[in-house]
């Protein structure tokens, strides 16, 4: 018998004419990927005529620079975050984790150090987790900490910030905190009425299923997603740099407080993937290094898709009040420990 795919919308497909293969690309992709390649290029062309020459090969370099050194961390990350999601057991996790919540949030917020893993699939990972029996606030320290400082991230990082150690391990850190705090905060005041965990998206291996196809699907559907975002925040870091007028930048960078806010403020807006923010960041060279910090913490915890995701995972009314407490808690993390070793 022949399977069909239900739809959200209630439709049922059954491999029609414009119907994605087995849940991989589109029928014209081909086509989508010409246009994607030659329409910011002729754009690019009209609008430059009307600009400054200089400030045309300005945007370009930033935006190539950034884009070409980012790009094969993320191929890394999507490379392990499929892996894992198609090979590793999520049994594993609630088997390591310590029986006592308050002990099984910061095992699993140290988990991410060594279990690399995109935004994009932290979530349904988290919700696996949450559907298998291990407690939420675990799951949500996980959630937090894997995209942030998983070894690729912080490979990532490092190179971004050549000569400056105390820049990862600040990251660490301040990620390491953060995760925890949202933890043992969900602890404290999380209310069970607060979180809808969807159980029609199953995370990790579907048993009947092959895993290198699995593998295959999760790789090629997180890199072209997160690459995505990754040149939306390449341009978008090359249009700052090169259209804002120094004199606003002067006026947020001139503040140390203002310079936090706004570039945490920023991460949210950009949402680029936490193994290219690194160098988003480091182009960022008129602020202070505790903001650009910032930006590297709150950046692969909150940002506009990661809310979608979580709305959508778990719930609006949650995805509202995580999203508002984990950036408060994350700004003033990366404060105190970025003045502190920064």
């Amino acid at each position: 018998m022949q399977e069909t795919d239900i739809r959200p919308s209630g439709a049922v497909a059954d491999g029609g004419a414009d119907a994605p293969a087995g849940g991989g690309l589109p029928r014209h992709w081909p086509l989508l990927l010409l246009g994607a390649a030659v329409v910011p290029g002729v754009l690019l062309v009209v609008v430059g005529r009307s600009l400054d020459e200089p400030a045309v090969q300005a945007w370009r370099t930033v935006c190539l620079a950034v884009t070409v050194q980012a790009l094969p961390f993320l191929l890394l990350g999507t490379a392990l975050s499929g892996a894992i999601n198609a090979f590793v057991p999520a049994s594993v996790f609630q088997r390591v984790l310590p029986k006592r919540p308050a002990l099984a949030v910061p095992v699993a917020g140290a988990a991410g150090v060594v279990l690399p893993g995109c935004e994009c699939a932290s979530v349904p990972v988290a919700n696996s987790l949450i559907g298998r029996g291990v407690t939420p606030a675990a799951a949500f320290a996980f959630l937090l900490s894997a995209p942030a400082v998983n070894p690729v991230v912080l490979t990532a990082t490092a190179v971004a910030f050549p000569g400056r150690p105390e820049m990862v391990l600040a990251r660490l850190a301040a990620s390491l905190v953060t995760a925890a705090a949202m933890g043992w905060l969900w602890l404290w005041l999380g209310r069970e009425e607060w979180l809808r965990p969807r159980t029609d998206r199953p995370a990790g291996h579907v048993p009947g299923r092959s895993r290198f196809r699995e593998f295959r699907q999760g790789f090629q559907h997180d890199f072209l997603h997160a690459g995505g975002f990754l040149v939306v925040g390449a341009m978008a870091a090359a249009t700052f740099n090169v259209a804002v007028p120094r004199s606003v930048l002067d006026t947020f960078a001139g503040s140390p407080w203002l310079s936090v806010l706004f570039l945490a403020a920023l991460a949210i807006v950009l949402a680029v993937c936490s193994e290219a923010d690194a160098f988003v960041a480091a182009s960022l060279s008129g602020f202070s290094p505790v903001a650009r910090l910032t930006f590297m913490v709150v950046g692969p915890m909150v940002d506009l898709k990661l809310i979608a995701l979580q709305a959508g995972t778990f719930g609006r009314a949650f995805a509202v009040r995580f999203s508002a407490a984990t950036a408060v808690v994350a700004v003033v993390c990366s404060a105190v420990i970025g003045g502190v070793l920064l």
